[in-house]
């Protein structure tokens, strides 16, 4: 599947994809932190979702 760089969601909601600068910045509007947070928390915990949001919740 083409990335469509138009889309202001994730395809996966389940999932975030730090590959596509949309996605980050989806993310990172979404979860109220910066790009280098969403990057060492999925690095901590993986890509799904619930996890990252999880594990930001114990960080503040």
């Amino acid at each position: 599947m083409t990335d469509d760089t138009k889309h202001s969601g994730p395809p996966d909601p389940s999932l975030i994809n730090l590959n596509q600068a949309h996605e980050v910045r989806y993310w990172t509007k979404e979860l109220g932190v910066t790009e280098a947070q969403l990057r060492a928390a999925v690095r901590e915990v993986g890509h799904s979702t619930s996890k990252v949001r999880a594990y930001l919740k114990l960080k503040r």
